[in-house]
């Protein structure tokens, strides 16, 4: 917040104090190391930026020096909840409040509704983005969810954080994490071990949100008891899964058969979230994936949501949203290429030795 009683001078300009911490430890925490966060405020906001005695002070356009003080409210509100945040967080915050990129500014509104509290050490899982929210306010008020989009952009950690959260307040029983056992694109081979050891490795990432959200010990009581389950898609079958949150990850993985028997399991006072990226479908080649034919079946079904997340959505390393967005040009530009070969053939394939096929 922006606070002109305490406009100071400062090298001939006058500084707008945008916010004044309670002491140092807040400060450091706040505007990170060696000044980190503040230096990064001020190149993407363009602002003249100095801290001073325990205040942060800013020159320059009133709206940009606006949108300081909300970043650095939003940074400060995070450290409450985490007791720090790290870089690629604050590059996100600017983006959504700063306008920093190439979508307009936009602030996250009702933030402390869509907190969610799950059991790390009295840890809050908070959305980063409009999407984010959405996506949580499907969840709690559908008991099916589909959720689509690309890597990073949160759709497993957000549905295992609700999971853990519903768990932790009573509401439902149990949590089943179910992932298809499809190799993306390599051959594994012979696994030794258990049947569990040998689909552990598919289910690495669900153990991983888990971890975050849980202490360890927490998490293998939790298994040992029942009240977590991560499992193969194939041990689905058969069953009738009632007060429970169950989370199919890598849905674009399923077949049309496979995903109808997922959702059949769906039991009394029972929730269920499909996720996937439709962009990385590792099925054998003319098999139907069972994401893109549930949308195209079920997505006029009331008690249905559909979210679709994109890279505005993305939340892991900053360079995670520009390798997605080549990926997505040449995408575009193959099945573009695509499309002038097949109209130059009449709309049929082109025959041996026209365009589109290389002669040996």
């Amino acid at each position: 917040m922006v606070r002109n009683a305490g406009n100071q001078p400062h090298k001939g300009r006058l500084l707008k104090e945008i916010t004044r911490f309670q002491n140092f430890e807040e400060a450091r925490a706040v505007l990170g190391s060696h000044d980190g966060n503040l230096r990064l405020i001020r190149k993407a906001l363009d602002l003249d930026m100095v801290f001073r005695n325990g205040v942060v002070m800013a020159d320059g356009p009133d709206e940009r020096v606006q949108k300081a003080g909300q970043v650095l409210d939003e940074i400060r509100s995070r450290v409450k909840v985490y007791g720090r945040v790290q870089q690629n967080e604050v590059e996100e915050i600017l983006r959504v409040i700063g306008g920093a990129g190439e979508e307009p500014a936009e602030e996250l509104p009702e933030a402390e509704r869509h907190r969610i509290r799950v059991f790390y050490r009295d840890r809050m899982i908070v959305p980063k983005s409009r999407g984010q929210q959405a996506y949580i306010e499907a969840i709690r008020d559908h008991d099916i969810v589909f959720c689509t989009g690309p890597a990073g952009t949160g759709k497993t950690y957000l549905a295992v954080a609700m999971a853990v959260s519903a768990v932790r307040d009573g509401l439902l029983r149990k949590i089943i994490l179910v992932r298809p056992a499809v190799e993306a694109g390599e051959k594994l081979g012979f696994l030794p071990g258990t049947m569990q050891e040998k689909v552990n490795p598919y289910l690495r990432p669900l153990y991983d949100a888990l971890n975050d959200m849980m202490e360890f010990g927490q998490v293998q009581k939790y298994i040992e008891r029942d009240i977590i389950e991560v499992v193969p898609l194939a041990f689905m079958r058969g069953r009738t899964l009632n007060e429970s949150f169950i989370i199919l990850d890598e849905a674009q993985n399923t077949t049309a058969m496979q995903m109808k028997m997922f959702l059949t399991r769906l039991g009394v006072k029972s929730k269920a979230v499909v996720t996937g990226d439709v962009t990385q479908i590792d099925l054998p080649h003319g098999d139907v994936s069972g994401l893109l034919d549930a949308q195209r079946l079920l997505r006029n079904i009331p008690g249905i949501a559909f979210v679709a997340l994109d890279r505005g959505d993305i939340v892991r390393h900053r360079l995670v949203q520009a390798i997605v967005d080549a990926y997505e040009r040449e995408i575009a530009e193959r099945e573009k290429r695509s499309s002038r070969t097949t109209a130059g053939t009449g709309g049929m394939p082109p025959a041996r030795g026209q365009a589109g096929e290389t002669q040996a």
